[in-house]
């Protein structure tokens, strides 16, 4: 089978298709034959991280995460054999290639009906931005910021904002179009991210503070985030794609301000029936069309370089999956 990897830190160009046997699974996971690899932009960080003090830094070889759906093919010890023939997905720290472990616990069962690129959504990039909405307490009525409104988690996040009954949703975003995506899905304000006066452009749209954001970019764009929420308003962060994992300043949570940091493992394990419920609720959503998962970019396995520069260069709205 094919097996994408890297053996050097560096550009797209050391990422290298490989030959290698199909893995058996073991305790407590399932073999699954891909339809869909969902890939992620933190990769991109991983892959061309070259010091070992960094979070970022990976040793070699290195193998890319993502968000695999597909059948299940074989079980593991300790997993139902009923399970073989399902159609499911889940997150993987070695998921591209043809056939993917995943572990058991957390796989969500995926309806005949459902695009497998649109189910390469749930769950990781679906159970962030929820998560992140319910932790950041979001209630009926508030004002809700989303950086990076057009990425893989920011577009669902600006849907689901809407859903869980949010006044008014602002979204950011690079390029024209990734700003016609966000008016497209319900932002009432689109701001365009790389202007020097961005954050004025979001209080005049939202003169009264921002009550919860949803921050993935981190350095000056999370510090000029927290300078614009309300009294008592909530900022989440769940990403650094800048690059910079800034501290926050002690003034800035003095005005009554709060910051909580979300990552999906810690949910899980802190909320676990709340995590699986969010899975739930956002299979129905995308069944029923009520959220919308964009599909930006579809990218043969063999193609794995390409796929890296387009997420380097920025260039996919929404989510971008590879094709066995």
């Amino acid at each position: 089978m094919r097996h994408v990897r890297y053996h050097a830190h560096g550009g797209p160009e050391v990422l290298a298709v490989e030959e290698a046997g199909v893995p058996e699974p073991g305790p407590g996971q399932v073999l699954v034959r891909a339809e869909v690899i969902g890939a992620n932009y933190v990769d991109v960080q991983l892959r061309r991280e070259t010091d070992p003090s960094s979070i970022w830094y990976r040793e070699l070889p290195g193998t890319l995460t993502g968000d695999v759906v597909g059948t299940v093919e074989r079980t593991g010890a300790d997993v139902d054999p009923g399970l073989t023939g399902k159609r499911v997905a889940a997150v993987s720290v070695d998921a591209w290639s043809d056939a993917v472990l995943l572990d058991a616990d957390w796989l969500v069962p995926v309806p005949d009906g459902l695009d497998a690129a649109e189910a390469s959504l749930l769950p990781l990039a679906g159970a962030v931005a929820l998560g992140c909405l319910t932790v950041g307490r979001v209630a009926a009525g508030e004002t809700v910021l989303v950086t990076a409104g057009a990425g893989t988690i920011g577009h669902l996040a600006v849907q689901l904002a809407r859903l869980r009954g949010a006044g008014t949703v602002i979204a950011t975003a690079g390029s024209p179009e990734k700003r016609d995506l966000l008016a497209d899905l319900g932002a009432d304000a689109v701001i365009d991210h790389t202007a020097a006066d961005w954050d004025e452009q979001v209080k005049a749209a939202a003169p009264e503070g921002v009550h919860l954001a949803l921050d993935a970019i981190g350095g000056d764009a999370l510090h000029r985030t927290l300078n614009l929420l309300a009294p008592f308003g909530r900022a989440v962060v769940y990403g650094a794609s800048a690059g910079d994992l800034t501290s926050v300043p002690v003034t800035s949570v003095f005005a009554l301000r709060s910051v909580i940091g979300f990552a999906l493992l810690p949910y899980r394990l802190a909320r676990p029936e709340q995590a699986r419920a969010d899975l739930d609720e956002l299979t129905e959503l995308l069944r029923s069309g009520k959220l919308r998962g964009v599909i930006g970019a579809r990218v043969p396995l063999d193609e794995p370089v390409r796929a890296h520069r387009l997420l380097e260069e920025r260039a996919v709205l929404g989510r971008l999956v590879l094709e066995p």
